[in-house]
């Protein structure tokens, strides 16, 4: 998996539930009542946050993840180093449509993550009640579950696919 210094790592974690407190404020999430926040680390150190954005057609439903992919895209940053994902705010207040334990990213929002980041950049899943540390198990990450699109999307289709040689028909 390509490298993320610690001091990376939570500015992106906190970055991510910063962007979750821009969830709380203006995602629009009346049917599901799943907030959501994203946080993506661009190569040159920029990060962007989403937030995801419901529909009443379900399907013009777009994720945070793919929020923070769009607005980072359609502004020329394509080259990523990272993504935060997280799905409560960090408070004491706890909503009952909020989960505590790491979610991760659905399938159409991997397909996407596939189209614009390389197979092995890091992918936080990051728990609601970050940062803990289970004494139990001894989990210094806190929580925090790294991953990669590639290990999220094995075996996935990618733009180098549409290069390959076809036959005629």
């Amino acid at each position: 998996m390509a490298a993320l210094s610690e001091e990376q790592r939570e500015a992106l974690i906190n970055s991510a539930f910063e962007g979750n407190l821009t969830a709380r404020e203006f995602s629009y999430s009346p049917y599901s009542k799943f907030r959501v926040g994203a946080a993506l680390l661009a190569s040159d150190g920029t990060i962007i946050k989403g937030a995801n954005i419901e529909n009443a057609s379900y399907g013009g439903t777009i994720c945070a993840e793919r929020t923070a992919i769009v607005k980072s895209a359609s502004e020329g940053k394509r080259s990523f180093a990272a993504l935060a994902v997280v799905t409560r705010v960090r408070e004491l207040i706890c909503y009952a449509s909020d989960v505590k334990s790491a979610i991760s990213p659905c399938g159409l929002c991997r397909q996407v993550i596939r189209e614009f980041c390389a197979q092995d950049m890091p992918i936080l899943l990051v728990p609601a009640d970050y940062p803990q540390f289970n004494k139990d198990s001894g989990d210094a990450e806190k929580g925090v579950k790294q991953t990669s699109i590639g290990e999220l999307l094995p075996d996935s289709f990618g733009p180098e696919h549409l290069d390959l040689p076809r036959g005629t028909i």
